[in-house]
């Protein structure tokens, strides 16, 4: 099995279209074709399958993704550990939920690209806590950047960073714009925009209402904070959402934040990595970037 075809099929199963594969490899679509069916022939099944006009990942296929990753991430290494060179084709790759990766990480990402322009970064969205720890547990990331409750993970090492703030926020054309303590009662009768099932801070919420025997009439449940932060602006519901994300829009006054007395469990930023992870001058030098940029917050 050849390294080569491996990541050809990582980039056909990000892209699920042979023709943009083959574009962005520099490969005749023919030569994309090839490959995809040598390995297929190898493993004996089908990877791919095609819907229409559209192809889509088999069970094998997806499966295959995450023992493909494994598998070049390996060979990176131990070409490393051979020549010497550290950083010359090098990866760090980083998992973050939605705002971490919007509001803290650009100016981090742009500081360590500095220092090791060679490194190529890789990113990827979590977003959950659990999801990100599954990834440092398997490998998948080198570092992750977990917003949750804090917790003890045997594998993995955690640093904190920063105590979270929530706020409730609602659009100050909204009827519950008041100075004036709300209840929990009366914010369960309103439209509550929240982030998906996993998010710590919507879980812990959303156990506080069930404890006091409060259901929410009517929630809308988005996967993008930016989405909920647009929805609340034009006064479609409120939100329970980290200062961080809204504190723009608090100070201009595009949105407000509901006086209400939540009691939740605190919140923390904090970096994470497995305890086994061999730490390469690189990433010690994005981890070193991390606590600085923190720390000015």
């Amino acid at each position: 099995m050849e390294i080569k075809h491996l990541q050809t099929f990582l980039t056909a199963a990000k892209t699920l279209n042979f023709t943009q594969t083959a574009k962005i490899l520099d490969y005749a679509q023919s030569s994309i074709t090839a490959q995809i069916k040598s390995l297929e022939e190898e493993l004996g099944t089908s990877l791919f399958e095609r819907l229409g006009k559209r192809i889509y990942l088999t069970k094998a296929g997806i499966a295959l993704t995450q023992y493909a990753e494994k598998i070049i991430r390996l060979d990176e290494e131990m070409r490393h550990a051979v020549t010497g060179d550290n950083e010359l084709n090098a990866f760090l790759t980083i998992g973050a939920q939605e705002s971490q990766c919007t509001y803290r990480l650009p100016k981090i990402l742009k500081a360590f690209k500095v220092l090791h322009p060679q490194v190529e970064l890789i990113f990827k969205p979590v977003h959950t806590s659990e999801i990100a720890k599954s990834l440092l547990q398997t490998d998948h990331i080198d570092l992750a950047f977990i917003t949750d409750t804090r917790k003890i993970l045997s594998t993995i090492h955690t640093e904190t960073l920063l105590k979270e703030d929530l706020v409730l926020v609602a659009s100050p054309t909204h009827h519950l714009n008041t100075t004036e303590m709300l209840t929990l009662e009366e914010i369960a009768q309103e439209t509550i925009l929240l982030t998906e099932k996993g998010c710590s801070y919507r879980t812990q919420f959303e156990n506080k209402l069930q404890q006091d025997g409060i259901y929410p009439r009517h929630v809308i449940e988005f996967v993008s904070i930016e989405a909920i932060k647009q929805c609340v602006m034009a006064a479609l519901g409120i939100s329970l959402l980290p200062r961080m994300v809204v504190e723009k829009e608090l100070t201009s006054g595009a949105l407000i934040e509901l006086p209400i007395p939540l009691n939740l469990n605190p919140i923390y930023t904090e970096i994470a990595w497995h305890k086994d992870k061999n730490i390469p001058s690189y990433l010690n030098d994005f981890i070193e970037i991390v606590r600085e940029e923190y720390i000015n917050l």
